[in-house]
């Protein structure tokens, strides 16, 4: 014999021998359901877990784009991305469209220099390249079986086109120079632009402090540079 009461999300139910006994399980309602999630989002592990992919995600896009601009001659003099804002709400929205759809984390692409070096300027380029993507979904098992190393050769040409960038870096202070050598090298070994951004960001504020020269240092960078190292030494 037992008695049991009923709240808006949580069925409990108690035998006669006593509290000591008692069960609770989850009334699978709307409220219950919506309750839960919220709890759930505030947890430290999902929020790191968000924090990760928000920093994959923006500062994969955010490295291709300006690095894109800048091989495309869209940057302007005082080194801004002219309509970065659209771009980013693009990126965003595709981001999100493909985790609803169960892809990757979806986010443009350094291969698009091929594209801009062949003489792409506009969005045209982009829709046929997203059609012919579309179209490869019917030959997938296809491409999928074409190695790796079969396809090394194109991103070795797009590496050197980007590495024509260098030749702008001011090579006379080493500051400077330092700490894009630092970011070119740990995109690679690490296979994440991301991450490449992460160590120059660090190491940039680190050898002006270190220096002397922190004054050459904006607030901006040195905030992320903090948030990155915390990133390194809390989240992994």
């Amino acid at each position: 014999m037992a008695s049991s009461f009923t709240s808006a999300a949580v069925t409990t139910t108690c035998s006669v021998t006593g509290l000591a006994s008692c069960r609770s399980t989850v009334t699978r309602t709307p409220v219950g359901l919506v309750r839960a999630e919220l709890a759930g989002a505030f947890k430290v592990g999902l929020v790191t877990v968000v924090f990760a992919f928000l920093f994959v995600d923006l500062f994969d896009n955010t490295g291709t784009l300006i690095a894109l601009a800048h091989r495309g001659g869209f940057m302007r003099p005082d080194g801004t991305v002219p309509r970065l804002n659209r771009a980013l709400i693009s990126d965003s929205g595709a981001a999100m469209i493909g985790a609803a759809v169960g892809t990757s984390t979806t986010t443009s692409y350094i291969e698009s220099a091929s594209g801009i070096n062949s003489g792409g300027r506009t969005g045209l380029t982009a829709a046929t390249v997203g059609l012919l993507f579309l179209l490869a979904l019917f030959v997938a098992p296809l491409a999928g079986s074409i190695p790796a190393y079969a396809t090394a050769p194109a991103l070795l040409y797009v590496a050197c086109l980007m590495t024509r960038s260098l030749t702008e870096v001011a090579w006379d202070d080493l500051t400077e120079s330092a700490p894009a050598v630092i970011t070119a090298l740990a995109m690679p070994f690490t296979f994440s632009i991301a991450e490449g951004i992460a160590f120059g960001f660090i190491s940039y504020v680190g050898i002006k402090f270190a220096t002397g020269r922190f004054r050459d240092v904006h607030p901006a960078v040195g905030i992320l540079a903090v948030l990155f190292v915390i990133k390194y030494v809390v989240i992994r």
